[in-house]
């Protein structure tokens, strides 16, 4: 407690190549993948956040911790519900989110042992479409993992959360800093 910790790049990037990802066409195809995910609209925007800071909460990312999407704040998403991520099994989740959130630490931690149980579960809840969103999210949100790995992922803000909005085209806008809720 009050110890101040420098976060250093966790890998060296002497050893990558130059011009891989700026700009080049691999960073410009996962741009797109991303946008293109971020577009797809079928599943509850609240739903789409939980898994979101799912994915941030496995990865330790801290632009996606940083950043909350207006459209799942305007839906009700807040952060007693944030705080309840981690420990969803034990929360007052309605179902649906439940088990959006099984789906996404099943496919980060386990993807080759998705139990029919779950599938069973998803189905109750979700069209297939909506399940193959969902999936794409996990994918979206974990695209990140080389960033966080070189710890160059920086929060939009140090000192507050700050609002995220997706243009028409799917790419990010990070917006005003979002006033702070109780603990």
């Amino acid at each position: 407690p009050g110890a101040c910790i420098v976060m250093k790049p966790r890998v060296s990037t002497e050893e990558f190549t130059p011009g891989v990802s700026a700009g080049g066409p691999l960073e410009t195809g996962i741009a797109e993948f991303a946008a293109a995910a971020v577009r797809a609209r079928a599943v509850d925007p609240v739903i789409t956040e939980c898994v979101r800071l799912r994915c941030a909460q496995y990865h330790d990312c801290r632009i996606c911790g940083s950043l909350r999407v207006q459209e799942a704040l305007d839906a009700g998403f807040d952060e007693t519900m944030y705080r309840a991520i981690a420990d969803h099994e034990n929360s007052d989740f309605r179902p649906a989110i439940k088990a959006a959130l099984r789906l996404c630490d099943a496919m980060i931690m386990h993807p080759g042992r998705i139990e029919p149980e779950l599938s069973s579960e998803l189905h109750e809840h979700f069209s297939d479409a909506e399940i193959v969103e969902i999936c794409v999210d996990v994918m979206k949100w974990s695209q990140q993992k080389a960033l966080v790995a070189l710890r160059i992922e920086p929060p939009a803000s140090e000192a507050h959360l700050t609002q995220l909005i997706f243009g028409a085209d799917g790419h990010p806008v990070f917006g005003e800093p979002l006033p702070a809720q109780g603990a």
